[in-house]
C-alpha cells in the first residue's frame, strides 16, 4: 500500500513554500518604480535649501546689518570709557556698577515702574470692557466703534503728542477755554503735579484701542455654544462674562499685559515730544530711555549711554520674566 505522506529525504531540494514569492510580492514589485539614488536624493535636498535660503538670505542680511550688528556694536561700547586723561579705556563691568548707582538713573526706573504699576490695569480695563461690549453688538454701529477706537493706534505717537500738547496748553488750549468761559482756570497737565496724569491719558488713549482689537479677536474665538449651554443652565449674562469670556480669553489677556510692561518701562516718544511745552516738568533724566538720549546726543557719551540701554534691558528682562515665572505655576492668573 503506497503511503500518503511526504518523503522527507526525498524532499530536500524542494523549495519551502514560505519562500515562494506570493501574488502580492509580485504586484508591489512590477509597480513599484526604479528607487532613486541617494546622489539624486542629496541633489533635491540641496536644492531646495538653496531655495530656501534664498527666500530668507535678505531678511537675514537686514536683520543682521541693523539690529544684531548694532546691538553687539553697543554691548562693545558699553564695556568702554572715555576719559579726559587717559582716552578710551576698558571698564568691563565699571559702567553698570555706576549707572545702577546713578540717582539719575534709578529716579527714571522708579518713575516707569510706578507709571507702569498704573497705566497697565487703566489700559486692561477700559481695553478688556471695550471690547467684552462690542462683542454683543452685532450691529453696524459696533463696527465703526471698533474702528474708531482703534484709530488713536493708527495716529503717529508724534502727531499725537503734539496733538494732545496742544490741547493741554494753558494759554490756547480748548481745555484752557472751556474752563475759562465758567470763569475757571483749567488743569495745567504739563506742569510738575500733573504731568504724571497727562501722560498717563495719552499713553492710555494711544494704546487701548490695539490692545481691544486683541481681545475682541480672542472673543470671536469662543465657540458660541458654550454661552448657549450656560443660559441653559440658568446662567446671566454678568455670569457668562466673567465665568466664561474673561478666563477664555485670559491668554491674550497675559499677552497685551507683557506688551504694555515691555512698552511702558522703555517709555521715551511722549515725554520727549511733550518736553519742550512742561516747562522744566518733565528733566532730561525722567525716563531712562531719555537719559541714554541725553548722554548720546547732548553729552556725546556714547559709552554710558549704551551702558543705561542695556542695564534698561536687564530691567525689562527681569521684570518681564518675574511676571511670566509668577503667572506659569497657575498657568491662568485669573482663575
Amino acid at each position: 500500500m503506497t503511503g500518503s505522506t511526504t518523503d522527507p529525504v526525498r524532499n530536500e531540494g524542494a523549495t519551502p513554500i514560505h519562500d515562494l514569492p506570493s501574488s502580492g510580492d509580485s504586484t508591489a514589485a512590477s509597480t513599484a518604480g526604479p528607487v532613486p539614488s541617494r546622489g539624486r536624493r542629496r541633489s533635491t535636498t540641496l536644492r531646495q535649501n538653496v531655495a530656501g535660503w534664498l527666500f530668507v538670505g535678505p531678511f537675514g542680511i537686514i536683520f543682521l546689518a541693523l539690529l544684531v550688528l548694532p546691538i553687539g556694536y553697543a554691548l562693545y561700547l558699553s564695556l568702554f570709557q572715555k576719559r579726559l586723561i587717559g582716552g578710551t579705556t576698558f571698564v568691563f563691568l565699571g559702567n553698570y556698577l555706576k549707572a545702577f548707582s546713578d540717582p539719575s538713573f534709578l529716579h527714571g526706573v522708579w518713575f516707569v515702574v510706578r507709571f507702569s504699576l498704573v497705566l497697565i490695569p487703566i489700559q486692561m480695563a477700559i481695553s478688556l470692557a471695550i471690547a467684552l461690549i462690542l462683542d454683543m453688538v452685532t450691529s453696524k454701529f459696533a463696527r465703526f466703534s471698533r474702528l474708531m477706537i482703534f484709530l488713536p493706534y493708527s495716529i503717529p505717537t508724534v502727531i499725537g503728542a503734539l496733538m494732545w500738547g496742544f490741547l493741554y496748553s494753558k494759554n490756547f488750549g480748548p481745555i484752557a477755554d472751556i474752563f475759562g468761559a465758567f470763569g475757571a482756570t483749567g488743569p495745567d497737565f504739563l506742569s510738575n503735579g500733573m504731568v504724571f496724569y497727562g501722560l498717563l491719558n495719552v499713553v492710555t488713549w494711544q494704546w487701548a484701542g490695539y490692545y481691544m482689537i486683541i481681545l475682541y479677536a480672542a472673543l470671536q474665538a469662543i465657540d458660541p455654544s458654550l454661552y448657549e449651554a450656560a443660559r441653559i443652565d440658568g446662567a446671566s449674562q454678568w455670569q457668562i462674562i466673567s465665568r466664561i469670556k474673561i478666563r477664555l480669553v485670559a491668554p491674550a489677556l497675559v499677552l497685551i499685559l507683557v506688551f504694555a510692561l515691555i512698552g511702558t518701562l522703555q517709555f521715551f516718544n511722549e515725554p520727549k515730544i511733550l518736553q519742550q511745552l512742561a516747562a522744566g516738568a518733565i528733566p532730561d533724566d525722567f525716563t531712562p530711555n531719555m537719559y541714554a538720549y541725553q548722554q548720546a546726543f547732548t553729552l556725546a557719551n556714547s559709552n554710558y549711554s549704551s551702558t543705561i540701554s542695556f542695564a534698561l534691558g536687564a530691567v525689562v528682562f527681569i521684570s518681564v520674566y518675574i511676571f511670566m515665572f509668577a503667572t506659569r505655576k497657575r498657568g491662568n492668573f485669573l482663575s
